[in-house]
């Protein structure tokens, strides 16, 4: 088997064949959201967004994860549905078959978007003066932050290029213990936080919670190049 696995979430409407057929090289597990009770992989409940199957992949198999894992959306291209795809194409196999995983394994992590809009330089501001309706991910972060890390050692700013897509070290899923990654999921599904929040929240800690800072906006031109070799 191949040492890398692309992790998602679809619905039961949603075809990802196109896994199997563009990227030969990669293994997969592609997690039903909204049907608990199929025979595939699937989660208990449809809440979190991407959050719930990519946090229940780490919970389930943290003691044999491949060294290379991509978190990513179940639609392969086209546009508005995959906007975030960093493409011409918008196409997330042209992403992952130019992944650079060398990058990916001395870095430990590597978000797959490296356009700015939206997420960077300051998206998510917890002590900002906002009306709630126009950042409700903020306003919940300081109680979010301290039930998932324990401490309130809340950043002034958390950012990162948007849409909660990226590739991890096995490395650096396992510098936290495997209790660490069932005590983010436990949360996420019983916070009182809506579906859509409670996976907000996760999209603007994906890479604090694997090793990088608060502010994750690398360069346009050396993410480009770092992650997909175009230098």
């Amino acid at each position: 088997l191949p040492d890398r696995i692309v992790v998602m979430g679809r619905l039961s409407s949603e075809n990802t064949s196109w896994v199997h057929t563009e990227l030969p090289s990669w293994q997969s597990a592609i997690y039903i959201v909204d049907d608990p009770n199929t025979t595939s992989l699937h989660t208990s409940t449809n809440k979190g967004h991407e959050a719930n199957p990519y946090l229940k992949y780490i919970v389930d198999n943290y003691d044999s994860l491949p060294s290379t894992i991509a978190f990513i959306h179940a639609h392969q291209k086209g546009y508005p549905l995959a906007w975030h795809n960093d493409n011409p194409d918008y196409d997330n196999a042209i992403s992952l078959r130019s992944l650079n995983i060398d990058f990916v394994q001395k870095n430990g992590y590597a978000n797959l978007r490296c356009n700015w809009e939206p997420g960077c330089p300051a998206e998510v501001q917890p002590f900002r003066d906002m009306p709630k309706a126009e950042d409700a991910v903020g306003h919940v972060i300081p109680k979010a932050w301290q039930e998932l890390f324990g401490n309130s050692d809340v950043p002034e700013v958390l950012a990162t290029p948007c849409c909660a897509q990226f590739a991890v070290s096995r490395k650096q899923v396992l510098k936290r213990p495997r209790s660490e990654y069932k005590r983010f999921h436990d949360w996420l599904i019983e916070t009182e936080l809506d579906d859509y929040t409670s996976g907000r929240v996760f999209e603007y800690l994906w890479h604090v919670i694997f090793g990088q800072d608060p502010v994750y906006c690398p360069d346009y031109a050396m993410c480009y190049c770092d992650v997909y070799g175009l230098c």
